[in-house]
């Protein structure tokens, strides 16, 4: 970090991090019955925080606490903000939509689609993976094509989730949007400054870079169903017409 660089900016990523927690806090306080289910999916989703090193500094290059991102490719934000963006994902859907987790669907594992359960449920790491070490894509964009395949994957699986998980991208979008849109306010001159945007398209709104809406879409579209997917369990919706249109489509 040179002189002509804020010492607030250390602690951005750590901010917008804490941000998402309060949302993360919020969700949890709101609905008691997804307490553990909301801590077994962050907890997992903080794993992602090694993928750091992929994205460090082809996509960005963020200054954080012991500048630890620019040092090793490694930082404790990261692993913050994973556990954050998990738990939203999954809980945003569930508590504005009146959603609960029903008991085990695992009756159905003979069902001739879920024959390749395990493969649906590692593919989108998979290909992450490949996409990472075989291609030159930039790794925002590898992380796009891997959610969205994630999604395919689940939603050949499990028909029943298709609302939830349209629905939760749409949802995790706008969340994800107006916190990034606020941090630009706090923090003016960070995007410029920390995001490559020379590899990627460069294109912002309200400061948001493109990329980001884009991964907030696709993160939402497949993330906020992994639980059920993984767990085998299905949903019951409070609101009937919620109920209805589930019904008539799966």
């Amino acid at each position: 970090m040179t002189t002509n660089e804020p010492t607030s900016w250390t602690y951005a990523y750590f901010s917008l991090s804490v941000a998402l927690s309060l949302i993360w806090g919020a969700l949890y306080l709101l609905r008691h019955d997804l307490h553990a289910s909301m801590l077994k999916v962050s907890a997992c989703t903080a794993f992602l925080a090694i993928t750091e090193r992929a994205f460090v500094p082809s996509y960005w290059n963020p200054f954080t606490i012991f500048n630890l991102a620019r040092r090793t490719g490694f930082d404790l934000e990261s692993v913050l903000f994973s556990f954050a963006i998990g738990g939203i994902a999954f809980a945003a859907y569930d508590l504005i939509f009146h959603v609960e987790l029903v008991e085990t669907i695992a009756a159905e594992r003979h069902n001739r689609r879920h024959r390749q359960h395990a493969l649906a449920v590692l593919f989108p790491f998979l290909l992450f993976g490949i996409l990472i070490f075989a291609t030159r894509l930039n790794p925002i964009y590898s992380s796009a094509i891997a959610l969205i395949a994630g999604f395919a994957a689940t939603l050949y699986c499990r028909r029943d989730l298709w609302l939830k998980m349209v629905v939760s991208g749409g949802l995790f979008f706008v969340i994800y949007f107006f916190a990034f849109a606020v941090f630009n306010l706090v923090f003016p001159g960070y995007v410029e400054a920390v995001w490559n945007l020379k590899a990627i398209s460069g294109v912002r709104f309200m400061g948001v870079p493109l990329e980001e809406m884009m991964f907030g879409f696709t993160f939402g579209l497949y993330w906020s169903s992994v639980y059920e997917h993984m767990t085998w369990h299905g949903q019951r919706a409070f609101t009937p017409a919620l109920a209805h249109l589930k019904s008539s489509h799966t």
